[in-house]
């Protein structure tokens, strides 16, 4: 039960600048990708790739920049969304359309490259990807640190901190610790330090990176939250402040369980409990398990967890993108990509095709018929496309949904005209036994 009252909106810390200033620092940082993304927009065959070779070495001849700053100038255009490929072609971002009139836009737009700070500045490649994935992993408690000190914190103070997170990882996980093991049949070892000789530089590689996107600035020994970064950190406190407060108490599930108990909320409650969910997860790990139950066989959770994957928006762009090239998927993507790219929401299924169209639709019946009551599977027949019941049944036995018999005899079953329901059973029949 619930009071029915909302939770008042947080305010900011103390010394916050207001948004227009955060804005126009963001704008300040993302200048030379603006820059590239626009010469992209006007300059560039409009169905020109990713820039690279002569189109870099003309971009950088032109907007007076070297092939360096180009091409990292072009990469970040890409994480803030400035820039956003399709099918290789390059097409200006709705955020770079919105730059100079959308304060917010801009504020999304660096946040979406603070999020991939890890990516602007590569880790050193003598470093195996799993103990890099662990100090990133780790950084949100080094960045709460440098946000609570309001302040210049010294590096060794963000070491001691980072090796703790470390290691909390490993005993979370019953891994074994880096450095040498004891004997099991010997006296138990002192557990040696974890990975003493890796973590400072690759705490100096964080706070570089960081620092490459404007989130905080570095001076001798230390390091201090940029306004930028300070708010960005804060925005992500908050994140979990609401994730604490679950409504629905799905924060420590599953992704699986969590849209389960998702599955009887209205819209807007449901929005709530993702963002719950992923705030108290990195955005890589949740979109991964959000895609991998949408790959199980339970047609609502499929659905469900593209409603999550809409409320994680660009970070999801690539996996979901990615997902068009399996059949399952391939409807739910579209739409999905569809409505990122700004289409409405109403119409967003128009970018299918007829099979795709006829492919969702026996999904979404079967997850009526898994998971809700008959008299909702004979309202479903009024959104099919075909717009009469004798050309649905040809097409639905042509597009070979594996639930399609299912769905079918559950249709027969519910539907109370005799006539069309012994059609629809005869369907199902035909699809079972293979013939026409």
């Amino acid at each position: 039960m619930t009071s029915g009252r909302s939770r008042p909106a947080p305010r900011p810390p103390e010394g916050t600048p207001p948004q227009a200033e955060l804005a126009r620092q963001a704008r300040e940082v993302l200048a030379d990708a603006v820059r590239i993304a626009r010469w992209a927009a006007t300059d560039r065959d409009a169905d020109a790739g990713p820039l690279a070779g002569a189109g870099l070495e003309r971009a950088a001849a032109e907007l007076d920049l070297t092939p360096d700053q180009v091409r990292a100038g072009w990469d970040r255009a890409r994480l803030a969304g400035l820039v956003e490929l399709h099918a290789g072609t390059v097409r200006p971002g709705w955020r770079l359309q919105a730059w100079d009139r959308d304060d917010s836009a801009v504020q999304r737009g660096w946040v979406a490259l603070f999020d991939a700070w890890s990516l602007v500045h590569p880790a050193p490649a003598d470093v195996a990807a799993t103990t890099v994935a662990e100090v990133v992993e780790a950084v949100p408690q080094v960045l709460s640190l440098l946000q609570l000190s309001a302040g210049p914190v010294l590096v060794p103070a963000l070491l001691d901190l980072l090796q703790q997170r470390v290691a909390e990882l490993h005993e979370e996980r019953c891994e074994v610790p880096y450095g040498p093991q004891r004997d099991p049949a010997g006296p138990p070892a002192p557990e040696p330090p974890v990975d003493d000789a890796l973590l400072p530089p690759l705490l100096d590689w964080a706070l570089e990176g960081m620092a490459a996107v404007g989130a905080l600035t570095l001076g001798e020994g230390q390091a201090t939250l940029t306004p930028l970064g300070n708010w960005a950190v804060w925005v992500k406190l908050e994140q979990i402040c609401v994730a604490a407060q679950s409504p629905a108490g799905n924060i420590e599930q599953s992704a699986e369980h969590m849209l389960r108990g998702c599955a009887a909320l209205t819209p807007g409650p449901a929005r709530a409990e993702y963002r719950a969910w992923l705030a108290a997860r990195t955005v890589g790990s949740a979109v991964t398990e959000l895609l991998s139950v949408a790959r199980g066989e339970d047609a609502l959770l499929r659905g469900l967890a593209f409603e999550a994957l809409r409320v994680v928006g660009a970070p999801a762009e690539a996996e979901v993108r990615a997902a068009v090239d399996d059949p399952s998927l391939r409807p739910y993507a579209l739409i999905w990509l569809a409505e990122y790219e700004g289409a409405d929401p109403e119409e967003a299924s128009e970018v299918l095709t007829r099979e795709e169209q006829t492919w969702l639709w026996v999904d979404t019946a079967a997850a009526v018929a898994d998971h809700g009551e008959s008299e909702l599977l004979v309202r479903h027949l009024d959104s099919a496309v075909q717009g009469n019941v004798p050309a649905l049944l040809d097409e639905v036995r042509a597009v070979g949904h594996p639930r399609t018999v299912q769905v079918l005899v559950a249709l027969a079953a519910a539907h109370p005209d005799p006539a069309l329901a012994k059609a629809v059973r005869r369907a199902a029949f035909q699809v079972h036994t293979g013939g026409a």
